[in-house]
């Protein structure tokens, strides 16, 4: 049941109508968050394979990257551009939350979600098409694991009742830990190239990284920075492997 929560939670596909799930099981979506990646991954994957064999690599790379802002409903992106507009123009904890909550996207918030596109669009287009497939894949279970890892290590920032969706994630016990894990790392040992692996180091630094900024700046967490979180470590996860794969 957490794992179909977690599938009608991050998709906009129509699992809700398999069956009814209970308020409760979206507490515990976050642990299958990377299994989920299969599915949003694999479209992604997909789609990039099947338009490339017709189109440009970049043209087919961007129907790819659409095809997820589809399947997802842009809900991660979302998260982004709320956290860019937060973190850049508030001062103070209850300004960025503040800020962050507010629907309408501010200037930050534009301008990081065109940086950001702009990078993730341009940047793995030297690699050939098997690679990119698989990085595509690999990179979507493997950021989201590390930045599922956010809910073990800060408290929720808000009361429940100010949740933008309405729950509070519940910290993920020693079995959910290893579905997050086993989630995440099964597609790097079956697809990822072995000289492309250390690229897998670049989302637990980027994780890292923000939760310092979490940590310092709002000594919490929100569902929009849970979705930056996982965009930006999958970003960091896609440079690395550029800069590896034009060194190798």
């Amino acid at each position: 049941m957490n794992f179909l929560a977690a599938l009608i939670f991050f998709t906009r596909l129509p699992f809700w109508k398999i069956k009814e799930v209970p308020a409760e099981c979206f507490k515990h979506v976050v642990p299958y968050w990377p299994l989920v990646g299969w599915l949003t991954g694999g479209i992604m994957a997909g789609v990039l394979w099947l338009a490339s064999q017709a189109l440009p690599l970049s043209q087919a790379w961007l129907m790819a990257i659409v095809a997820r802002l589809l399947v997802t409903g842009c809900l991660h992106e979302d998260g982004l551009a709320d956290f860019f507009d937060g973190f850049g123009g508030g001062t103070t904890r209850e300004r960025i939350l503040a800020i962050m909550k507010d629907s309408h996207i501010g200037t930050y918030g534009v301008a990081g979600l065109i940086f950001y596109f702009l990078l993730l669009w341009q940047l793995p287009l030297s690699l050939p098409l098997s690679v990119l497939c698989a990085l595509a894949l690999c990179g979507d279970c493997w950021s989201k694991f590390c930045a599922s890892q956010i809910i073990n290590y800060l408290p929720y920032a808000r009361p429940e009742a100010e949740s933008k969706a309405k729950v509070v994630y519940s910290g993920m016990s020693r079995g959910e830990l290893i579905t997050a894990f086993v989630s995440g790392i099964l597609p790097l040992l079956f697809l990822l190239p072995l000289h492309a692996w250390p690229a897998t180091v670049a989302p637990m630094f980027a994780f890292l990284l923000i939760l310092r900024l979490l940590k310092k700046r709002l000594q919490g967490y929100t569902g929009d920075c849970c979705g930056a979180m996982f965009l930006l470590c999958e970003l960091s996860f896609y440079l690395c492997a550029v800069v590896i794969w034009n060194l190798y």
